[in-house]
């Protein structure tokens, strides 16, 4: 399945001229070597607008970016599972407020670094028990190893969990190992990028009975018509399968970055419901139709409407933004202007933000520089994928927005 114009984009309020801007900007990018390819797609009261390609899913095989081209969304996998819970929480299986210890024990009893040294950390017990909801805002106080912002960062490292987890290691086995491990901060005292939403897989398996990939295609992949959408890619569709590229340090051009993309080529032990899958713009833009329109696509409803605008709300304490809770390390949006639902960043004010947004825009991506946008607004989706890690290096998501925006006049 791919994915094309279906509108004229004049009916949907764009001008054409403005558009066309979209692929010669990013062209650039790859006319000058710091991309492989590229595509896009923007739609508007779920018709779609503009859908381009640019450049190669491979520059080494020379193979074209095509409209049925497979990548590693990462931690667009994060809405994702953030749906599956809530699907779980309208069938009435948990409270938002309920101790994650009710059904992974293993952080019942959690500790807080407070200082020291990776060598010797200095920890004091949790002022309160990890929540459903700390884990759905990334305030639970769990982290990434790979953020290099704090020693707890350096401790997750030392005990194997980097980009990925050890070797062998399962969901479940993860998640006992990172409650081994000290919190960053108490619970809801601060935002923090962080394993949470793998936390939450968890969740979804124990409280459903179902391995999480099964769950996935059970419950949301299958009916929403997700057919491409998957944890790792077989012989078959291996062509399909962009290659993924990481920044020379020197030059900036595109260097191929096999090491870390061939995990994508084989059946993982490990089902990461924040970072694991890999998807098609197809695919993806039904996942985001279903969102602008509440819970359901072609007759088919996962959550109710109150549920969606529930989850992309902000819920940080106060209402305040991710500049004010003490953000720490990387994370794949700004923080100004910016606050956090139940799995989405979520636009308060666009103006510190600095960004052509409304309201109410929700929104994520992925380190390989993949994103998408949910404007309810102006009945606005936006998608971008290419295969470039890590997604601070290039200010893409921002410049779509412009152009996107500059280009919307009705």
């Amino acid at each position: 399945m791919s994915v094309r114009p279906t509108a004229d984009p004049v009916r949907l309020g764009f001008d054409p001229r403005r558009l066309a801007r979209i692929d010669r900007h990013f062209a650039s990018y790859v006319d000058d070597g710091r991309l492989a390819g590229w595509q896009i797609v923007v739609t508007r009261r779920g018709e779609i607008a503009h859908a381009s390609t640019y450049g190669r899913r491979d520059l080494e095989a020379d193979l074209p970016v095509e409209p049925d081209t497979l990548w590693r969304i990462f931690s667009m996998t994060k809405p994702i599972t953030s749906v599956a819970v809530m699907m779980l929480w309208e069938e009435g299986h948990f409270e938002l407020t309920d101790e994650v210890g009710r059904w992974l024990p293993e952080f019942a009893e959690m500790r807080v670094y407070d200082k020291g040294s990776a060598l010797k950390p200095y920890t004091v017990p949790a002022a309160e028990p990890i929540r459903i909801w700390h884990l759905l805002t990334h305030t639970a106080g769990l982290t990434y190893g790979f953020l290099q912002t704090s020693v707890v960062d350096g401790l997750y490292r030392g005990a194997g969990y980097d980009l990925s987890v050890p070797d062998g290691q399962d969901l479940a086995a993860a998640c006992a190992g990172w409650a081994r491990l000290p919190l960053r901060a108490h619970p809801g005292a601060e935002w923090g990028y962080s394993v949470a939403t793998d936390v939450l897989g968890r969740l979804v398996e124990v409280v459903s009975g179902r391995r999480l990939d099964e769950f996935f295609a059970e419950r949301i992949l299958g009916p929403l018509g997700m057919t491409d959408t998957r944890w790792w890619v077989e012989d078959a569709d291996a062509k399909r399968l962009a290659a993924l590229y990481v920044p020379h340090p020197a030059t900036g051009a595109a260097v191929r970055a096999d090491a870390l993309g061939a995990a994508a080529l084989r059946r993982p032990d490990f089902l990461s419901g924040g970072a694991g899958l890999i998807s098609t713009a197809a695919d993806y833009h039904r996942f985001t139709q279903f969102l602008l329109r509440r819970g359901e696509l072609d007759g088919v409803r996962l959550l109710g409407p109150r549920t969606v605008r529930y989850m992309t709300r902000n819920h940080l304490p106060g209402n305040r933004d991710l500049a004010a809770f003490r953000p720490a390390g990387f994370a794949e949006t700004a923080f100004d202007g910016i606050g956090f639902g139940l799995g989405f960043s979520v636009v308060l004010d666009p103006v510190p933000a600095r960004l052509p947004s409304n309201v109410g825009e929700y929104a994520w991506g992925g380190v390989a520089s993949t994103a998408f946008w949910v404007d309810p607004a102006e009945e606005v989706t936006g998608l971008l994928f290419t295969q470039l890690l890590p997604s601070s290096t290039h200010p893409l998501r921002t410049r779509l927005r412009q152009l996107v925006y500059s280009a919307l006049v009705q």
